[in-house]
């Protein structure tokens, strides 16, 4: 498999971050982090071999972008308003620094299709909501999408702005929502076993469904944890079957 690690520093987080490129050809795969990971994470965790076969293949090439996280969210010792910041900051770099990046090594027509687990997820279903004139779409598994999960009570408008199940409700533009009605990739998986939140899956279904945008919900078994071997199983599987 073709593997390159670029990294430049970013202007809008002031600070150098990585990117891990799989590939050569393909849709564009955006993969986030969950939690305070790093780059590496889906490749240390086997699931970039689980993918493996669509990438030799040339389906699809993969991008996994570094976390801040631990700069925001998940910093215990940061005031609220620096981490709602910070995350501001984030979806920053992500639109105008690694969207110009991919569309570099791949092309301008190229559809991008944002990914994550876990917190991971949030982000990746957050950044496609709030562009989907860049991105063509979304695989989120195993998320929580109400951002107030994480701020442990705090909430300002980017807060509010970058949690879909607050901000989705009360879209009602002529830009934005016939984007996401025309979506054809939007994919909400999550488990049902340990330390999975399947309700917060169903919440988020429930805000598209009412806003008539069309996605695929897909909660798994009580046998599928909050845990890699569950997203190992999930991300081919709809590799395989819906691209």
């Amino acid at each position: 498999m073709k593997r390159e690690i670029h990294y430049w520093h970013s202007p809008s987080l002031n600070k150098n971050m990585e990117v891990a490129v799989y590939g050569h050809y393909g849709f564009a795969l955006l993969m986030v982090p969950t939690a305070a990971a790093d780059y590496l994470e889906y490749e240390r965790f086997q699931l970039i071999d689980a993918i493996s076969h669509h990438i030799n293949a040339g389906k699809l090439k993969v991008f996994s972008i570094n976390s801040i996280n631990n700069e925001s969210w998940l910093n215990n010792y940061m005031h609220p308003r620096d981490k709602s910041i910070r995350h501001r900051q984030f979806n920053y770099y992500v639109t105008e620094e690694v969207v110009p990046f991919i569309r570099h090594h791949t092309s301008w027509e190229t559809p991008i299709i944002t990914c994550g687990a876990s917190l991971g997820a949030l982000h990746a279903a957050n950044l496609y909501f709030k562009r989907p004139d860049l991105f063509a779409g979304t695989i989120a598994m195993s998320g929580d999408y109400d951002l107030s999960t994480y701020t442990k009570g705090y909430f300002d408008d980017d807060a509010y702005f970058n949690s879909p199940v607050s901000y989705l409700p009360g879209l009602n533009d002529d830009y934005w929502l016939p984007m996401l009605r025309s979506s054809r990739h939007i994919h909400i998986l999550t488990g049902s076993g340990r330390y999975e939140s399947p309700d917060a899956s169903r919440r988020l279904s429930g805000i598209l469904h009412e806003k008539g945008i069309p996605h695929e919900l897909d909660i798994w078994g009580h046998d599928m944890a909050h845990d890699w071997p569950t997203w190992r199983a999930m991300l081919p599987y709809y590799l395989e079957t819906r691209f």
